[in-house]
């Protein structure tokens, strides 16, 4: 597991993919099952993200920093 970056907790549902886009907010998209969902900015935060790190939601809700092997 990576480390925690962010303090906001975000609210999962089903049927939907978290991640941080280029802008440093966590979004939400739907899956390909999903058919009713719409792509939408979720959290408040901005995470400033640095060059070498992955960045993701974990199960928590909690966004985290892992270091990618060959970046």
């Amino acid at each position: 597991m990576g480390k925690r970056v962010g303090k906001e907790q975000i609210e999962r549902e089903n049927g939907y993919l978290y991640y941080v886009g280029k802008d440093g907010y966590v979004w939400r998209a739907p899956m390909k099952h999903n058919k009713s969902g719409r792509k939408k900015k979720i959290g408040n935060e901005k995470i400033e993200k640095k060059k070498g790190f992955m960045y993701y939601v974990d199960g928590d809700g909690y966004v985290r920093e892992a270091k990618m092997k060959n970046a």
